[in-house]
């Protein structure tokens, strides 16, 4: 017997497509929760969604797309959560498709293929983000962000610790998922334009993406970034020092072999920066175990 799903949407000043999404589900009303989350509005967003005869639950003020989803998993009544966004980008057609694709999975998200939509100013930081999960996880990720996905909720219950409240909490879910060692699927999906206004900000959204890098650095495995650095910088405090002495016994100046300044601060900013990297590295740790219990 299939565990009770809980359809969880964000929703944020989209009067104009959230009837159209909640049509859209119709045929999951007998059989799932439907719950619109809605994050401070000042439109008609929770009207237009209650009037449609869902779940419907107000935050007084805008705390963030993560901060909408961390409600909508905490009130949530199924085992398995589907979560999608309420700008029209997700078709419910996939739903079943994430949800058949379970099994032994953790987690199954919808992976934005060819002719999906994605607004140009924001594809040069998905795919710097992008490099730097794969990296962190040591694996190829279909696709990092989507904000269709299915996952069970216990699964979220334990990172909600971690999980931030603003637009990087499924770049964070992710991530966790697979530095924990979870089963995670993909099923290939296409998006549509979204309706009504965007919010992109190129200036915003790219100081916000370069903050998330560094955060999830920081979170997920800093020893990954602190080593190479250390040894870069150590590698070239040794470089100076040698073509220093070759320089030196050249020109006959003595001592030939006299660690220079430039040698001597790269050789200790090596050894500072590992040693930041092994502090960072022990407070990641220590938080996830945090996240456990």
């Amino acid at each position: 017997m299939q565990s009770p799903i809980s359809i969880i949407i964000p929703a944020y000043n989209v009067e104009a497509s959230i009837g159209d999404v909640l049509e859209g589900l119709r045929e999951w009303r007998d059989r799932a929760e439907i719950i619109v989350i809605d994050d401070g509005s000042t439109d008609r967003t929770a009207e237009i969604a209650a009037r449609a005869g869902v779940r419907v639950i107000r935050n007084r003020v805008n705390k963030g797309y993560g901060a909408a989803l961390k409600t909508g998993i905490r009130a949530a009544r199924g085992d398995i959560i589907v979560m999608m966004d309420s700008d029209g980008e997700h078709n419910a057609a996939y739903i079943q498709p994430l949800l058949d694709a379970m099994g032994d999975n953790e987690m199954v998200v919808g992976a934005r293929g060819k002719g999906s939509h994605a607004p140009l100013l924001r594809r040069p930081g998905k795919w710097l983000l992008g490099k730097v999960a794969n990296y962190l996880a040591e694996t190829n990720i279909p696709d990092l962000n989507s904000g269709l996905r299915a996952f069970r909720k216990d699964i979220a219950l334990r990172f909600m610790p971690i999980l931030p409240n603003g637009f990087s909490f499924t770049t964070t879910l992710t991530l966790a998922c697979f530095k924990e060692g979870y089963n995670i699927a993909y099923v290939p999906i296409t998006t549509t334009p979204r309706l009504g206004t965007s919010t992109v900000n190129p200036i915003r959204d790219g100081i916000n993406t370069v903050m998330l890098i560094i955060r999830i650095i920081a979170l997920f495995d800093p020893i990954k970034v602190f080593l190479p650095m250390s040894i870069a910088l150590f590698l070239v405090g040794i470089a100076y020092w040698i073509a220093s002495g070759v320089f030196r016994y050249a020109s006959n100046i003595v001592p030939a072999f006299h660690i220079p300044t430039g040698a001597m601060l790269a050789l200790l900013s090596s050894v500072i920066v590992f040693m930041f990297g092994i502090l960072a590295d022990q407070v990641s740790a220590l938080r996830r175990e945090r996240s456990e219990t």
